[in-house]
Parts: C-alpha cells; structure tokens; sequence
C-alpha cells in the first residue's frame, strides 16, 4: 500500500511538473511588444492603435504601449529600437535622415498632390526600393504608412498670409530635427524646434507664434484656446513610418510575423478612414471656436517651397528618378 501511495504522490508531482512546464511554454509563445508614441493616451490615434492593431493581435501577443513620450523622447524612438531598448513606434519620416538621408525625399513638402497620391503612390511599389534600403540601413522591418493628416499653419494674430513672404520673422514651432526645421524654413518662417507636448503653452505665452499639424491634432491638443487662424496651406500630407525593430522582428514566427502585417494594414486603413472623415468636419468646428480660416495662395506656397528643396542640400540625396515617377503617378 504504502508503494502505491508513493507512485501515486510520484505521478501527482510529475503531473504538475508537466502542468508547470506547459503554462511556461504557454508564456514563452506569447510576444510582448513594447511600444513607444508621442501623443496622448487620450488621443484618437491612440485608441485607434489600441482597437485596431492591439485587439487585432489576438492572445498570442502581449502589447504594452507607452503615451505621450513618457518612455522614450520624441525623436529618440529609434535609437532605442536599434539598441533593444523598444520593439515599436510610429516614427516620422525625418527621423530617418541621418542614417538614411535617401529618405528625406519623403518628408518634402508638397511631394503629394493629396492624400489619394500620397497612397497611390506607397501602393504602387515605386518606393519599394527606397523603403528596403530604409530597413537595411536601420535595422528596422517597416510595417505600415498610416495617415495622420495633412499639415496647415496655425497662428496668434490676425496677419494675413497669403504666400511665403508673408510668414517672415513669424516664429513657427517645429518639430525638433534638421528635415522639420527646413521645412518651416521653406515655408518663409522662422522654424523653432520644440518638443509635442510643449507647444500649447509655449503658444499660449508667446514663446511661439504659430506651429503645424493636422486638424485633428490641432483639435486634439486644443491649440485653437491659443491661436487665431488656420491658413490652410496643405503643405505636407503626412502619415507616420509604424515600424518594428528588426531583432524583434526576427524573433517570432513566419505566422506571428504575418499576423502582426495583418494588424498594421487595419490599423493604417483605420486610422485613413478616420483621419479623413475629421479633416471633413473639422474647418465648420474651428470656425465655430472663432477662429479664422482660409486658404492662401496655394500655388505660391507649392512653387516656392519647392524651388527651396529642389536646390538644398536634401536634394542631392533623392534617389534618382523617384521624384519624376512620382509626378507621374
């Protein structure tokens, strides 16, 4: 009896020794991504991410965002991925220069026609070649391009601006980065660089006389409590390069990697789908908050700021014949 018993108690322990080992297997096929953003958790790119490319994921994932830079500095992000540091984030495309400075053709300003252009042309495998070079040269597997919106000027004051010399001397924020101050350059302002989540006070007190976004950024930070007019100058139709280093990449499975590719595309068309339908509905709303909104002379702001690129420095780093192949889309 008492050698049945110890069989028994045997068993028993060999049966929970198994029952351990599976829920740590169980653990150990569970990727955990780690994943970094500038904006809010409140913003509606934020719940957009989380519905569409966490909920996509599925059990087999554990996806850990951070907002509002609290883990990572806007334009430190993909250093940190390139270290091991962090798995994921929506990367501007001027974050790229330095190591790619091939890739600063993406980020001139009137590139696109409008947002049909700007995905006719990432769907056409015209940048194909590009956006390789891109992930050899970072390391990084580049996963989606969604649109966050197309970026106007915003301004205290009730100057009028109707071409590029009407924004001189104005003290513009930009984004922190040689690419976004020539952009503010190109557009006749005096571009000052300053971190996301500093400019509504720094618009507030005067520090800054305007800054750039999207609509729905502009509504989302409440910039329009601090300025006074949208000029709409359409200068850049901007998406953000979603993309995840390549050692977390190589690591999972060819079914993981494709499931994550799934997710990212239904988080770009979502976030498309959303973006446009704000940028909709949006002038009728900031016109009610009393701003002053309109459109300059478009065709004096493409014709200069593109005459500024064609003949910079950044130019001469456009892979050959991209630019005439994308006119010609």
């Amino acid at each position: 009896m008492k050698k049945l018993k110890r069989v028994a108690a045997q068993a028993s322990a060999l049966a929970l020794v198994a029952s351990l080992g599976a829920g740590s297997a169980m653990a150990q096929d569970t990727v955990e991504l780690i994943y970094s953003d500038t904006v809010q958790e409140t913003d509606r790119r934020s719940s957009i991410l989380k519905e569409h490319f966490s909920g996509c994921l599925g059990d087999g994932f554990a996806f850990k965002p951070y907002f509002g830079a609290t883990l990572f500095k806007q334009g430190t992000e993909l250093t940190a991925m390139q270290r091991g540091n962090l798995d994921m984030a929506a990367l501007a495309i001027f974050d790229f220069y330095n190591q790619v400075p091939e890739a600063s053709i993406l980020g001139t300003a009137y590139l696109w026609r409008d947002y049909d252009h700007m995905r006719k042309t990432y769907d056409s495998g015209v940048m194909d070649e590009l956006i390789a070079d891109m992930e050899e040269a970072t390391q990084l597997k580049i996963l989606a391009f969604p649109y966050i919106g197309t970026r106007h000027v915003n301004i205290r004051g009730d100057k009028k601006v109707m071409t590029p010399a009407d924004l001189e001397g104005v003290k513009l924020r930009m984004p922190g980065g040689e690419g976004w101050q020539f952009v503010g350059e190109a557009l006749g302002a005096s571009p000052t660089p300053m971190a996301f989540t500093e400019v509504y006070t720094a618009l507030q007190t005067g520090a800054v006389d305007g800054q750039d976004n999207p609509l729905p950024a502009d509504k989302q930070m409440k910039f329009y409590e601090v300025t006074d007019q949208i000029i709409l100058t359409g200068h850049l139709i901007s998406n953000n390069v979603f993309s995840m280093s390549r050692s977390k990449w190589d690591s999972m499975t060819a079914d993981q990697q494709g499931k994550v590719e799934e997710c990212a595309r239904e988080f770009q068309d979502a976030m498309d789908e959303d973006t446009i339908q704000q940028e909709s509905e949006l002038i009728a709303f900031f016109e009610g908050e009393g701003l002053d909104v309109y459109e300059p002379d478009k065709e004096a702001f493409r014709t200069h700021v593109l005459d500024v690129f064609e003949n910079s420095r950044f130019s001469a780093d456009w892979p050959e014949g991209v630019l005439d192949k994308i006119n010609g889309l």
